[in-house]
């Protein structure tokens, strides 16, 4: 199957991703960014949380800048987010934990 370029670009994936990928990055602006995120079912805050334990818990370090500043931006605090993280050592791991630790304090305070 030929990926197709989508009608309108529509965010960030597509702007990052979509001349290599764009039904890749289609479906990341309008069914991850737009639908999953956007879905009232839970607040951006929670949601933020969960992304940041599931980041830490999966090692996947080259996400966590991101969606630890995207956690302030959304209303956690760094001390929050801290807390989180120090839980999560003994489920995740501790060089897990200690990794996302330096990476978040390296994230400046909204």
């Amino acid at each position: 199957m030929t990926e197709q370029k989508p009608s309108q670009p529509t965010g960030e994936a597509t702007r990052r991703l979509g001349d290599v990928a764009p039904n890749f990055a289609a479906i990341t602006d309008g069914l991850l960014y737009t639908d999953t995120w956007g879905d009232p079912a839970l607040s951006p805050r929670e949601r933020s949380l969960i992304t940041v334990a599931s980041l830490v818990s999966l090692y996947r370090t080259d996400q966590i800048d991101h969606h630890l500043t995207r956690a302030i931006e959304n209303g956690v605090t760094k001390e929050e987010l801290a807390h989180v993280i120090t839980h999560l050592a003994f489920y995740a791991g501790w060089p897990a934990a200690f990794t996302a630790m330096t990476h978040l304090k390296e994230i400046p305070e909204a």
